[in-house]
Parts: structure tokens; C-alpha cells; sequence
């Protein structure tokens, strides 16, 4: 079992930035991909970027390329999502994923799943 806590959503302007954590009780080998998917009111759910842990290897989805990143600390088992250059379709519920592929967070998918934090950008 994986617990996830997120923290770091807020309220921005249009073009603002915004960190986002998440605290894992552990990372796992079994759930190797640690990411950040979102879901906005009235539409699907849908992956925004993942780290494969092991090695920081990277992934995001199209949309969010250039304007987000993320990153780990892995001493802290804590994974971050800074997010720069907010847009009002970035606005969202966050949760962190525990997943055993990228792929998997990417798609929307995942293991283990945080409680989420709201992200809201006004324009």
C-alpha cells in the first residue's frame, strides 16, 4: 500500500506559476512511476506528467510541455510538479499517481491515488 499526499494547489492569474508536492509513504518497485494527473469539471480525466523513479526519467503530455516539470526527491520520497505559464484549461483537481509504467499515468491511469488539490487559474 502507497499512500500519497498532495499539497501546493492554489488560485493564480493567467501566466503565474504554481509547485505542486506529493508525499509518498514510500516509492515502490512495484509502482515505479510517480506522476500527476488532472481532472476538470465536465471532462475525462487526464495524465499530465510522470517520473520513473529509478532513474528521473521524464514524461508529459503535449500540452503541458515547456510549461511544466517534473521532479523528485527521492530522500524525501516527494515528487513535484512545477507549473509556470498557467493557462485557464490548466485549471483542475491534481492527484498524484503511483503507477507501474509512465505510460500508465500519462493515459489517465494508475495505482495508488492522492486525495487531489485544486489548481485554479483565472484569466
Amino acid at each position: 500500500q502507497v499512500q500519497l499526499e498532495e499539497s501546493g494547489g492554489g488560485s493564480v492569474q493567467t501566466g503565474g506559476s504554481l509547485r505542486l508536492s506529493c508525499a509518498a509513504s514510500t516509492f515502490t518497485s512495484t509502482m515505479p512511476c510517480m506522476g500527476w494527473s488532472r481532472q476538470a469539471t465536465g471532462k475525462e480525466r487526464e495524465g499530465v506528467a510522470a517520473i520513473y523513479t529509478p532513474r528521473a526519467y521524464t514524461y508529459y503530455v503535449d500540452s503541458v510541455k515547456g510549461r511544466f516539470t517534473i521532479s523528485q526527491d527521492k530522500a524525501k520520497n516527494t515528487v513535484y510538479l512545477d507549473m509556470n505559464s498557467l493557462k485557464p484549461e490548466d485549471t483542475a483537481m491534481y492527484f498524484c499517481v503511483a503507477a507501474p509504467t509512465c505510460g500508465d499515468i500519462l493515459d489517465g491511469r494508475g495505482g495508488y491515488w492522492g486525495q487531489g488539490t485544486q489548481v485554479t487559474v483565472s484569466a
